[in-house]
């Protein structure tokens, strides 16, 4: 174990969050405590903490929290603080992106969290408030946008939410949308309500992927937060699933609609027992070779071919997710990254969706978002690196194997996948790799999709075939930090705190 690893598990990390912190926090004063009437009100237990986060400023928010912890806050009403506050102050608009990946994060961060070690379990969540600071300051920089109150007048009583949010959202009608996710939230449960937003969620390309990336990590944290925070938050969905450019979808052709267009026609061709399919690793790689030059018209197409030959739908998200593991290997930047974490998204949607034909669906859609991501990178632009070819390095099973793994990502990602992929192969460890891998990313992560992706991966490390995972897992060395790149600014700002 390097001596950098020893120095953060025993070190001021290992001491705990909540018992660092100064002890002396000013308290939130009256006049910040005021809500004013026009914003969407929030259950009366968790409003106290939401305004907490709104209203203290950036360089003192994570002390005051801190106190807060010690005093016996507890981690669920911080993350659904977090959340709730994210939805009330940051607009995700014009981009499902950019500023609003403050929000997105959070349910990385959760996950992260949860595989940390005790001692770490903070880090993500602290980081996840510095982030909802900075992007919150961002929106009143530059709209001022702050969640509203609905328009009581227009939302559906209970027995019509469905079929008004469904008309809506056709008509990608922003205000009847507002009104009828707010119905849903009243008088529906969660999977009826997952169910419909998955559906919208992709249903389009637009934001590459971030629609689908929303519903789902949303809906995750609702999971941990409790449905009753729902309301705001199906809001912010409907409201971010509605976003396009141009001319009203509802009436015009646009490209990003059309793949969803193609595979509801599509959908109806597959086999109605497609779920008693057999795994099949051999049409997993025919069809990563179909990813590798299909259109977006294609690939789906093919997709079902294998599926109505009795290809498990297993062995077909085997090949999705090890095509977005690939397009990473290939071009790595912020589009190939997207395509990881989207299809993380829109599988976690997949097992989640109770309707055989919404499922089909997400995974026709995830099988056409492959392709619009190759293109979008360049076909020109791509090395010729496959994911299911490049050789493990040997004598990976060393003591300090895994240091090495990830010293070498600062020099060289491709040896340092072969060296993950060698160590893989002869310890059949991915738990020790993992550990170090979310390590890194609470020390070295200075940007959302630090947590994104190493959360989307290392859990969709899981979701693959033992056939594909290593090199699934190897393949991420492409993005997750190395162990040379800088501490970012926020730990050392904690360790100070600690001092």
């Amino acid at each position: 174990m390097s001596a950098s690893r020893r120095q953060f598990l025993q070190g001021t990390i290992g001491s705990g969050f909540a018992l660092g912190f100064l002890s002396q926090l000013r308290p939130v004063s009256a006049e910040e405590s005021k809500l004013s009437p026009s914003l969407v009100k929030l259950d009366n237990g968790i409003e106290p903490t939401v305004r907490l986060l709104e209203t203290t400023p950036r360089q003192r928010v994570l002390e005051e929290v801190a106190g807060r912890i010690k005093k016996g806050l507890t981690y669920r009403e911080v993350l659904a603080a977090l959340l709730l506050a994210g939805v009330r102050n940051v607009q995700p608009r014009p981009q499902v992106g950019f500023k609003f990946h403050a929000v997105l994060v959070i349910n990385s961060a959760h996950l992260a969290s949860m595989a940390s070690a005790d001692s770490d379990r903070w880090l993500p969540i602290f980081w996840a408030i510095d982030r909802f600071k900075s992007a919150q300051l961002e929106t009143e920089r530059t709209s001022g946008w702050k969640m509203g109150a609905v328009n009581e007048t227009r939302v559906p009583a209970g027995s019509k939410a469905v079929s008004a949010f469904k008309s809506a959202m056709d008509n990608w009608d922003e205000e009847a949308a507002d009104a009828a996710a707010a119905g849903l939230a009243r008088s529906c449960g969660r999977d009826e309500c997952f169910e419909l937003f998955a559906h919208y969620g992709a249903r389009d390309f637009r934001d590459i992927g971030h629609k689908a990336i929303y519903v789902s990590n949303s809906f995750r944290t609702l999971d941990a937060i409790g449905w009753h925070n729902a309301e705001p938050v199906l809001r912010s969905l409907a409201y971010a699933l509605l976003k396009y450019d141009g001319d009203n979808p509802s009436k015009s052709d646009q490209a990003p609609d059309r793949p969803w267009r193609r595979n509801a026609e599509l959908v109806n061709k597959v086999r109605p027992d497609w779920q008693d399919g057999k795994p099949d690793p051999d049409a997993s790689k025919r069809l990563l070779e179909t990813f590798r030059t299909a259109s977006e018209e294609d690939a789906p197409t093919a997709m079902v071919a294998a599926m109505n030959k009795g290809v498990s739908a297993n062995s077909v998200w085997d090949a999705v997710l090890s095509a977005a593991g690939e397009l990473l290997m290939r071009k790595t930047n912020i589009l190939t990254l997207h395509s990881v974490t989207s299809a993380n998204a829109l599988r976690y949607a997949f097992s989640a969706c109770g309707l055989k034909q919404e499922r089909l669906m997400l995974l026709l859609q995830n099988a056409a978002f492959i392709p619009l991501f190759r293109n979008a990178v360049g076909q020109k632009n791509l090395s010729a690196t496959r994911v299911d070819e490049f050789e493990p390095a040997p004598d990976g099973d060393g003591d300090d194997a895994i240091d090495q793994i990830f010293a070498e990502v600062t020099h060289d990602r491709l040896a340092a996948a072969r060296k993950a992929l060698g160590y893989l192969n002869q310890t059949n460890n991915a738990t020790a790799l993992m550990h170090e891998a979310r390590r890194l990313v609470f020390l070295k992560g200075n940007d959302a999709h630090d947590y994104k992706f190493s959360s989307a991966v290392l859990e969709d490390y899981y979701h693959v075939s033992p056939q594909w995972r290593n090199r699934y897992l190897a393949a991420s060395l492409f993005y997750l930090p190395g162990s040379g790149a800088p501490d970012n600014a926020l730990v050392s700002r904690i360790r100070s705190a600690f001092a």
